[in-house]
């Protein structure tokens, strides 16, 4: 029976139009309003683990007479790095560039609208998401030099390194530069959070020197229950950043937070085992330290292992960043302050390298690219590690040079004797 005058072919060409045409439409990008609800979660538990998680966690683990220094420097990280996001580093980050370093097109969020979308979250709300990881790679830095550096040093050191340092690696593995064509697996930022912090905490304890008796006449922790209390939040903190990392609500994120949280309680339980071999006593310091190396360790990795792998990185991270800590300190003899290096930087390090063998699917991973052996993405990943330590030490270097030529950067010995809250800032965190 004919369909009507218009005859069958006719009906077929008009069925034809209108399917493309529904095709195009949902290729077209929507917004998202579950993922977008997710990210924004995720953005405000990533700030949660600067202000007040980083602080309290720096905080307690300083001498009394320095606790508010610590925790001026990170709020005032966040202010500062909060504003030159939005002036260009952003734009340095995510716009088109080249192969190093992208535009200044979205300089002041320029065309960025109430409408616009990155894939089908809202660009306002990864442009805050992404915000606050720039927000806390320099603060994370801060543990290297606290007790004796210049509140001015401090700022001018953070804001030249966030846009000479952060930036241009972040673009590398994120925002489509040449790391990122090569295939590398940075899930959460093992290259451009913790490697790049490390590595210039490093740097910055080499050229700013020890603290005043390190390492034999040092006071403990003034508070250790104020660091437990600023790592739990950290840990908290950390499911957005891992899980927020997914930009979107779906299975990849509640992986990446399952693992994230096997590898950073494995860590804490190392961590003990080792100080009650050792020691006799396992301490509440120990716990969360090892708490926070299985966090740095599992977030390379944390979008591409399953529940084996998080186990693993987590095992790994709590003993080689164990022994990373005595290795800095007492062979070394380096004062990294609070272990920014032996935590961040090598727990990062590591998990990156191990995100290779534990993407796989005989773990329980996602699995590598099509065609690519796991040799062959070990090299990729150690290719990033490398090209990240090598570009951060330098630049850091630079950026200390220039900040040392222009405002110093260590206080003299009688503000480190009367201690940085009232030396620099006329205030004390306590009053007994």
């Amino acid at each position: 029976m004919r369909l009507n005058k218009l005859g069958d072919m006719g009906w077929v060409a008009i069925f034809l139009i209108v399917m493309q045409s529904g095709s195009a439409s949902a290729a077209e990008a929507s917004l998202n309003e579950a993922n977008t609800a997710w990210i924004l979660t995720s953005t405000a538990l990533v700030l949660f683990m600067t202000l007040p998680g980083l602080a309290l966690f720096y905080g307690g683990l300083v001498q009394s007479k320095n606790v508010l220094s610590v925790m001026m420097h990170c709020f005032a990280i966040a202010c500062l790095v909060s504003l030159l996001w939005l002036f260009g580093v952003y734009s340095l980050a995510f716009d088109e560039g080249n192969a190093l370093v992208g535009g200044l097109g979205k300089a002041m969020m320029s065309g960025i609208g109430w409408d616009t979308l990155s894939d089908d979250i809202p660009e306002s709300v990864f442009f805050m998401f992404q915000m606050t990881f720039a927000i806390i790679t320099p603060a994370l830095i801060v543990g290297a030099y606290v007790e004796r550096i210049k509140f001015s040093a401090v700022l001018m050191f953070s804001g030249l390194w966030l846009i000479f340092v952060y930036a241009p690696v972040c673009h590398w593995v994120w925002g489509g530069g040449w790391l990122a064509e090569m295939g590398v697996m940075d899930f959460a930022g093992g290259l451009v959070v913790h490697a790049t912090a490390g590595t210039a905490a490093l740097i910055a304890v080499k050229m700013l020197g020890n603290r005043t008796g390190f390492p034999t006449h040092l006071r403990p922790p003034h508070n250790p229950g104020m660091t437990m209390i600023g790592a739990a939040m950290l840990w908290v903190g950390w499911f957005g950043f891992n899980a927020g990392s997914a930009l979107a609500a779906d299975g990849n994120a509640g992986m990446a937070m399952a693992v994230t949280h096997i590898s950073a309680a494995t860590a804490s339980m190392v961590w003990v085992v080792i100080e009650w071999v050792k020691f006799g006593k396992p301490s509440l310091v120990g716990i969360v330290t090892g708490m926070v190396a299985g966090l740095a360790t599992i977030t390379p990795a944390s979008g591409f292992v399953g529940p084996v792998g998080g186990l693993c990185i987590g095992l790994a991270g709590g003993v080689i960043c164990y022994y990373a800590v005595n290795l800095v300190k007492k062979t070394l003899n380096i004062d990294d302050s609070l272990d920014v290096f032996a935590v961040h930087g090598v727990g990062g390090i590591t998990g990156t390298v191990l995100a290779a063998i534990f993407a796989a699917t005989s773990f329980g991973g996602v699995g590598l690219a099509e065609g690519v052996t796991t040799g062959e993405q070990l090299g990729v990943q150690v290719v990033g590690v490398v090209a990240t330590v090598a570009w951060t030490a330098v630049f850091t270097w630079l950026i200390l040079k220039i900040t040392k030529a222009v405002c110093g950067l260590r206080v003299t010995e009688d503000e480190i004797t009367e201690g940085l809250d009232l030396a620099g800032h006329g205030e004390r965190g306590y009053s007994l």
